[in-house]
């Protein structure tokens, strides 16, 4: 017997099986490979808030000299998600998660923290800053509505954060920061 006689054998098998699948199969394989490809994030609205992705000291807006936090935004869940790691001086740690919901065309943001807060706020890209508010509570429990306005300037970001407790009538500052990028 031919020492090649069980190659080509398995050649010819091979060969047989693949006639056998048909088109269709072929043509499912190529589908399947197209979707893997495909970003399910990749539409231009998914990306507005990209202008904050970056690793960031973060300044207090009126002493830019006095940095109060470090600041890392990425990507994650297959580019879908804004992830927000942020760690101040003073010991507060917080995380956000920004999606932009195409089924409503909105941003939310959910805002945790290591002292038991949370904050859920929703908005959009106008006149190219994010606007996002919604409602949390005060310490002693009353409604506290907060809106929150994140603008990429030449080579940083600024955040401002204003509250209001009388349902919006009335404004107050809550914090101003700009976002520089990190020096090592």
């Amino acid at each position: 017997m031919n020492r090649f006689m069980p190659w080509m054998t398995m050649g010819i098998i091979v060969a047989v099986m693949i006639l056998l699948r048909g088109p269709e199969a072929d043509l499912r394989a190529k589908s399947r490979a197209a979707q893997r490809k495909e970003e399910p994030c990749a539409k231009a609205e998914y990306h507005q808030f990209d202008f904050w992705i970056g690793d960031w000291d973060a300044f207090d807006a009126d002493n830019l000299n006095l940095a109060v936090a470090r600041t890392r935004v990425d990507r994650i869940l297959d580019g879908c998600v804004l992830r927000e790691d942020y760690q101040d001086i003073g010991g507060l740690k917080g995380q956000s998660f920004s999606l932009y919901d195409m089924s409503r065309g909105v941003w939310h943001q959910s805002w945790v923290t290591n002292r038991g807060r949370l904050l859920v706020i929703e908005g959009k890209l106008e006149n190219g800053e994010m606007i996002l508010s919604g409602e949390d509570r005060t310490a002693d429990g009353k409604a506290r509505r907060v809106r929150g306005v994140w603008k990429s300037t030449h080579d940083s970001v600024r955040e401002t954060a204003v509250t209001s407790i009388d349902g919006g009538k009335a404004w107050q500052p809550w914090f101003a920061i700009v976002f520089r990028p990190h020096r090592q």
